[in-house]
């Protein structure tokens, strides 16, 4: 079977913060047949510089643009910020020669320059639009039929569309047609495009466990067994305050929060251990129990 290669382009949390993350998305894609090329000599989208330094994101993102043109393959990410800084970059890039000939001048200096002959690309867009639906579905051999959870985009993922120009921010489809390719039923809830609070946290994060207790309520509220999500500071948002939250506000949710790999991983048949639930904070035990019985 030929394989699909891409750059993994990991960012800098994932691997420090959210391994489990990483371990799952290793395993799937590797099932799928994508096979995944490491890039060291890759660095910081620079979406923490902008807009503080909007020169430097710029560079910085062109930088690891120009490093995956020299290797003539595209960038798979499992960061939706770096995904929408990437793209958003390649299309400045490409779309303003001024601005192209101002940054290639930077990066001449390491021996570098952006041409603008690679896209770059988050997980599920990915495995919709280049692996495909059907190979998707054809991967699974343990249908999760027995599972009810909700979907969480997060905000970048999608936004802003004219940059990311991906599926539709408002309705998003995606996420949702992949959880249903396990054989889960994917619960529709209010407020489901709403932000998780995480870019909140530093200002006052009393906010932000507010906004992330809004989101819990509501998807308790239609009995899903788990939150799907398909980013590392979301991910970390819920999974890391869950408990936190139940303690400041008195109240019981019990909803693990699974990265959507996991969820995958587990329909094609693989172990927990396999795809490191072990990392998950909030109890995730009567979910497998229920996987494993199938009912």
């Amino acid at each position: 079977m030929a394989k699909s290669k891409y750059l993994m382009f990991l960012g800098c949390a994932i691997p420090y913060r959210v391994a489990a993350f990483e371990v799952s998305a290793r395993k799937i894609l590797g099932k799928l047949g994508v096979e995944l090329v490491e890039m060291p000599e890759f660095n910081c989208c620079g979406l923490p510089l902008d807009p503080v330094s909007h020169e430097m994101m710029l560079i910085l993102a062109a930088r690891n643009l120009a490093l995956a043109e020299q290797k003539g393959l595209n960038i798979i990410t499992l960061c939706p910020g770096c995904a929408g800084t990437l793209k958003k970059v390649n299309k400045m890039l490409k779309e303003d020669k001024a601005l192209r000939d101002e940054i290639n001048c930077h990066l001449k200096e390491a021996g570098l320059e952006f041409k603008g002959t690679v896209d770059a690309k988050h997980l599920i867009q990915v495995l919709i639009e280049d692996v495909g639906l059907e190979k998707v579905k054809d991967s699974v051999v343990k249908p999760l039929t027995m599972l009810k959870v909700a979907e969480h985009n997060g905000c970048h993922i999608l936004r802003p569309k004219e940059l990311i120009g991906f599926d539709d921010p408002e309705d998003p489809k995606t996420l949702k047609t992949l959880i249903e390719a396990t054989g889960a039923t994917c619960l529709d809830y209010m407020d489901e495009t709403e932000c998780c609070g995480a870019p909140s946290v530093g200002v006052n994060d009393k906010i932000a466990l507010q906004l992330a207790r809004d989101k819990l309520n509501h998807i308790k509220t239609v009995d899903a067994q788990a939150m799907i999500t398909i980013c590392p500071f979301c991910h970390i948002m819920y999974d890391t305050n869950e408990l936190r939250i139940e303690k400041m506000f008195n109240e019981a949710y019990g909803i693990p929060v699974l990265h959507y790999p996991q969820l995958l991983g587990l329909a094609m048949g693989m172990k927990p251990e396999e795809l490191a639930f072990n990392e998950l904070r909030v109890d995730v035990s009567k979910l497998l129990k229920q996987v494993e019985g199938g009912a």
